[in-house]
């Protein structure tokens, strides 16, 4: 925390309110409105917390070194010469000649993922002259903005649920607290956020806009940039969406029952094309390289680069093969969704994570319960497919690769609102149709 950070920071906040102000009108009505400015203050609040936890908490860690030791380098070359500044906001990780007392103290400038996010702090640091707080401010509004795309989406799904829906969306405390500072995973959240509205528009409900299809293209570079893996688990939850919605639309149950087998041909053959394509060009994610980027990375972050971030956890053994890792999937998912359980804590932070993993718990075991022997019907309900689908696959993914908890805690947050938006569906297909049932008999 700097001079600065008091001095242009309430101005960035103002600007932002005001944008948020205007935007309003287009973005809410008498119900939803109720949640827009506290899900925008409750963003703005994590980014700087965020801020403050690693600078007193943690003394340090990758926020910093995306802004203070990474976008401030380059707005500094800006300051001594606008081309060099230019020439590297621009680059992508390669020699520039006079800029290498620059970059060579930027960590991140070699990783094009993470220097992808430098980049954009560096040039909303133009703006909020390097000052930390304000440009995570900036962050969080995108993040705010890609979730409440997202909650719309499913809103008008479902309008009824409104509170439910808003809730595992806007405010959850570990999605508000890690998906709203200067951190990859804040730029995800909130294209994942536009990713979905923008696709469930045009693939959906074929409402093809050339404002949306910017929206789509945009949601799904940022995301590709950043973390593609994201990619590998959404984009075949979203095509079971889509072909499953066509199914469910026709009226016809022989027709129905025809067509299934060419959907699901259709679904498989297009999941694994998405899949492959995603990994063309990063060889980590090809398909049968998969199982030995899974193994490294959770080596890497359980028991190297992560040691600090939280106490570690393990699966057992991972010895790279395919078979292996589906080995895993049961504890895997059950430790990105319910641990750290309250006997494993160490920290007040894994204490934090722990309630909201219990509560995660006892919310499953409250809704399995309550829909007894029509849970399997609900299923048919193509969002309730889309959800828990992404949502369950992602839970593997990063689970079987974190082997960390407190790194496990930021990784995790895009599968929450999903998996909680799942459970809601769920739960609201099967009172109704309960209620339909039960009008019938009477």
């Amino acid at each position: 925390m700097e001079i600065r950070d008091l001095v242009v920071t309430p101005v960035v906040i103002m600007l932002v309110c005001a944008v948020a102000y205007v935007l309003r009108r287009r973005m809410t009505d008498e119900v939803t409105s109720r949640y827009y400015f506290p899900a925008l203050a409750l963003k703005i609040f994590g980014a700087v917390a965020l801020g403050l936890l690693y600078q007193y908490y943690y003394g340090g860690g990758d926020t910093f070194n995306f802004h203070t030791r990474g976008s401030r380098i380059i707005w500094e070359a800006f300051w001594d010469s606008p081309e060099l500044g230019w020439r590297l906001l621009t680059s992508s990780g390669e020699y520039i000649p006079g800029a290498v007392k620059y970059y060579s103290r930027i960590p991140f400038y070699y990783d094009p993922s993470s220097f992808f996010v430098v980049r954009v702090a560096a040039f909303l640091d133009l703006f909020t002259f390097s000052t930390y707080s304000a440009t995570a401010v900036f962050f969080a509004f995108f993040s705010f903005i890609g979730c409440w795309l997202m909650f719309l989406t499913f809103y008008r799904l479902m309008p009824q649920a409104h509170g439910w829906l808003a809730a595992a969306i806007l405010f959850v405390p570990s999605v508000i607290f890690w998906g709203s500072g200067i951190l990859k995973d804040t730029l995800t959240l909130g294209a994942l956020g536009m990713l979905t509205y923008a696709a469930h528009a045009v693939l959906i409900q074929r409402s093809v806009k050339i404002s949306k299809i910017i929206l789509l293209v945009l949601s799904v570079w940022i995301i590709y940039t950043v973390k593609k893996y994201i990619l590998l688990c959404f984009l075949p939850a979203l095509l079971l969406w889509m072909y499953a919605s066509r199914v469910a639309s026709i009226k016809s149950v022989i027709l129905r029952v025809m067509v299934v087998p060419v959907i699901t041909v259709l679904l498989v053959a297009s999941g694994y094309y998405a899949v492959v394509l995603i990994g063309k060009d990063d060889p980590r994610y090809a398909l049968d390289k998969i199982a030995i980027t899974a193994q490294i990375t959770a080596y890497d972050i359980g028991f190297y680069t992560g040691r600090d971030a939280g106490s570690t956890y393990s699966l057992g053994e991972l010895d790279g093969t395919f078979s292996n890792l589906i080995e895993k999937f049961p504890q895997a998912v059950n430790v990105s969704l319910f641990r750290p359980y309250l006997w494993e804590v160490k920290n007040p932070l894994m204490l934090l994570s722990a309630l909201e993993s219990l509560s995660l718990l006892l919310l499953t075991v409250w809704i399995a319960a309550r829909s007894r022997l029509t849970f399997v019907r609900g299923l048919g309900n193509p969002t309730v497919l889309f959800c828990l689908v992404f949502s369950i696959t992602f839970a593997f993914a990063v689970g079987v690769s974190t082997f960390n908890f407190g790194t496990l805690a930021r990784y995790k947050i895009p599968l929450i609102p999903y998996y909680l938006l799942g459970l809601i569906f769920l739960y609201y297909e099967n009172r109704e149709r309960n209620k339909s049932e039960l009008a019938f008999t009477e």
